[in-house]
């Protein structure tokens, strides 16, 4: 997969696409990101990115031209790729998900427009923009952190780029539920035991286990991701006096 990064401060992903998982993928080639700082295509002496919006009002407007102009460069390095889906950083944008990041992977090649002041001008977003996306209902101050973390999501699910793609496939989101509780050695630390069932090496009852928990964890902590979802009698059982034990544990506390 291939990530362009069209941003004002390029600097920002220095830290963060050097280090850990990212940095293993470019290293491995399953991954290759590329930053591109919007003033470079800026046609004035100042390298003036921004403007006063039409008609008045507080702040200020990403101009057109050099968002265009770096657009254009980048895809004229297409390598042989084809065209790519461009994604505008935006808080009016659709809620980033794992569903949607499972849908972004697929695609070889992704360019990211990082916003910035009150936004970038409505043409560009118009008729260059692919998919607004937002990671929260909160406003940063630029697009630059909500595209670091949309390029780490997608590019750990490039098979091979985690140590076992099983990971990938188990943790929090990846069946419409949140992942189930994890614990290692000692099975006993300051009185506090590992579940019996977790020792027993009863591959069976573990994943039994573990598909209860995540169910509990889930109607406790996001009950709204269990809306629509058929759960199997037993489970359903299961999961109703684990939650009058849960809400009665709580009172008591």
């Amino acid at each position: 997969m291939r990530v362009d990064i069209l941003t004002l401060f390029p600097g920002m992903f220095a830290g963060p696409f050097s280090e850990s998982m990212l940095k293993r993928a470019q290293e491995k080639g399953l991954a290759s990101i590329h930053l591109h700082d919007i003033r470079d295509y800026t046609t004035d002496k100042h390298h003036v990115v921004d403007d006063y919006p039409y008609g008045g009002g507080a702040g200020m407007v990403m101009k057109p031209e050099p968002v265009y102009a770096a657009l254009q460069s980048v895809f004229a390095e297409d390598g042989g790729h084809p065209t790519p889906a461009v994604l505008l950083m935006t808080p009016q944008g659709e809620r980033f998900t794992q569903a949607i990041a499972r849908e972004l992977v697929e695609q070889p090649w992704l360019v990211i427009i990082c916003g910035h002041y009150e936004g970038v001008d409505e043409r560009i977003r118009q008729h260059m923009v692919t998919r607004e996306l937002s990671i929260g209902d909160y406003v940063l101050t630029g697009g630059e952190l909500p595209a670091m973390v949309i390029t780490e999501t997608v590019i750990r699910l490039i098979p091979g780029v985690m140590g076992s793609d099983q990971s990938a496939e188990e943790e929090s989101f990846a069946a419409g539920l949140l992942e189930y509780p994890h614990y290692t050695r000692p099975p006993e630390f300051m009185g506090w035991r590992v579940p019996p069932v977790l020792l027993s090496g009863h591959h069976a009852e573990v994943e039994k286990w573990r598909r209860r928990q995540s169910l509990l964890r889930t109607a406790v902590r996001r009950p709204d991701l269990l809306d629509g979802m058929e759960i199997v009698a037993a489970d359903r059982q299961w999961l109703s006096e684990a939650l009058a034990e849960h809400g009665a544990t709580a009172a008591q506390g």
